[in-house]
């Protein structure tokens, strides 16, 4: 099973989650960049952030 892709660290600082913009959280594992605000998950795929709110999982309570 290969690794998980790494999100350039400098990357995350300058995303915010674009419906609240508010701070994300990198899930690794999940390759999605979580908003806790907004309750929504990112996904990332082949290394690229997914930052349209259409696209995010919604977080459960």
């Amino acid at each position: 099973m290969t690794e998980p892709a790494k999100l350039d660290p400098k990357l995350l600082e300058i995303l915010v989650c674009p419906v609240t913009k508010g701070p994300l959280e990198y899930d690794r594992e999940k390759q999605e960049l979580i908003s806790r605000k907004a309750k929504l998950a990112y996904p990332i795929r082949d290394g690229i952030p997914i930052m349209l709110q259409e696209e995010a999982r919604k977080l459960e309570d």
